[in-house]
């Protein structure tokens, strides 16, 4: 059988790269880990504990903003954004229906509420336009999702929350590292939260943290997300806050095993992300002839930091069920999948109106506020979800060859066309 035959035909498999192991610690975090661990030091309630001041600041200057907040997850520093901007009952926080849960629940779990507005169909980055369509009174934020690693449009979107009297929080959580007009994303709202699990930029264990310029915005969210211990440190505002310092807490604060851990990260993160984007390049290259898949282009400034790579594949036009491209593509080695299976505005447990599952705290905002999420129509995020093809991205080492070998796999798929078309109708009883 020829070589060019599809494995999933029966031909051999093309084989591709596998990527660079992730999160990979070098030897120097791991003695600092183990050491501490030898000692019993586990527990860190705030910045006079030594190696949480390290990360915080060690992130902070990374990023170039004056206050980090560490937190236990990506989730627990979206909540801190919205706790420290005072965002809570009935409050309507516009965002993207095309994202990961945690980006809602957050709003969900602070008593907000969720207003979902079209995206980029080729992106799936939230549409300023959209945006600017849904503000209502009861309106008092944007959330931003940097979906991928691809940055939002924050210039448009900090204009109109400033033209609005909003506020703007940026979700990171997939972009530490990209960029939007030539700066990182995280510098342009006024609160911004990130992810450091493991499978992550910044991969840690499991971790967080917000960013924001504004100290009063820091120290509310520490008061409300983690131990009283915050209050212990030099420049806390006891004039305004002691009086409300209490255990009445989310326990967001972070281990100082996992903030080593980033301390330890941060220092090689920038030359990851490089080789991510240098194998992007290669890939796009190396793929340009091709004509079923296609990548977002971006603006000048705009760089992604690729989390994961997205591309959109027109199977449709190809006369093939999406589907069938996937299995063609696993069949010779490739990992794609589609990471957002459906708008996150047609989910159940949303539909306050007909829900009769395990109750949930949000649906009685939710009925009070009237809103239907049945009713929410985003025909371009169905649309990106309908093409929408992604790549697990850590590919954190230029390799020329191996993504070469990447697009010779989308190739063989192309150029097969008609024989996948035969197998598909074979396939249908």
């Amino acid at each position: 059988m020829s070589t060019n035959t599809l494995a999933l035909l029966g031909g051999p498999a093309l084989g591709v790269p596998q990527p660079s192991r992730h999160p990979a610690f070098e030897q120097g975090a791991i003695d600092r880990v183990v050491d501490m661990l030898e000692r019993g030091r586990t527990v860190g309630l705030n910045r006079n504990h030594p190696e949480i001041a390290e990360a915080e600041n060690a992130i902070a200057a990374w990023q170039g903003v004056p206050h980090c907040l560490l937190a236990s997850s990506g989730h627990a520093a979206l909540q801190d954004c919205l706790m420290g901007l005072e965002i809570s009952w009935g409050d309507e926080v516009i965002t993207t229906p095309y994202t990961w849960g945690a980006s809602i629940s957050c709003i969900l779990h602070n008593n907000a509420v969720p207003v979902f507005v079209d995206v980029c169909p080729v992106t799936g980055l939230l549409d300023p336009a959209a945006v600017a369509a849904a503000i209502t009174p009861r309106t008092r934020a944007i959330l931003a999702v940097h979906i991928f690693g691809q940055a939002a449009n924050l210039t448009a979107l900090r204009a109109i929350a400033d033209g609005h009297g909003l506020k703007l929080i940026e979700d990171g959580s997939q972009a530490h590292g990209a960029l939007h007009a030539g700066r990182k994303v995280g510098t342009f709202g006024h609160a911004a939260g990130f992810s450091c699990m493991g499978g992550k930029l910044l991969a840690s264990a499991e971790g967080g943290y917000m960013f924001t310029p504004d100290k009063d915005v820091y120290w509310k969210a520490a008061l409300c997300g983690q131990h009283m211990g915050r209050s212990l440190e030099p420049d806390f505002p006891h004039e305004r806050l002691d009086r409300y310092i209490d255990s009445l807490v989310y326990t967001y604060r972070l281990s100082p095993l996992v903030a080593v851990m980033l301390t330890e990260q941060i220092r090689k993160l920038d030359a990851e992300i490089a080789g991510r984007r240098e194998n992007v390049r290669l890939l796009r290259a190396a793929m340009a002839g091709l004509c079923l898949f296609s990548f977002p282009d971006y603006a000048a400034g705009d760089e992604p930091s690729y989390h994961m790579l997205t591309m959109n594949v027109d199977a449709a036009a190809a006369g093939l069920a999406k589907q069938t491209v996937y299995q063609a593509l696993r069949a010779e080695g490739v990992g794609c999948f589609q990471y957002i299976p459906s708008p996150i505005s047609t989910w159940p447990r949303l539909h306050w109106q007909t829900y009769d599952g395990p109750k949930v705290m949000w649906t009685e905002p939710l009925r009070q506020s009237g809103i239907d999420y049945r009713s929410v129509r985003v025909p371009h995020c169905e649309q990106k979800i309908a093409r929408s093809l992604e790549l697990g991205w850590n590919y954190t080492v230029p390799d020329a060859a191996g993504m070469q070998r990447l697009a010779d796999a989308f190739a063989k798929v192309e150029a097969q066309l008609p024989a996948l078309r035969d197998w598909e109708r074979s396939q249908t009883p």
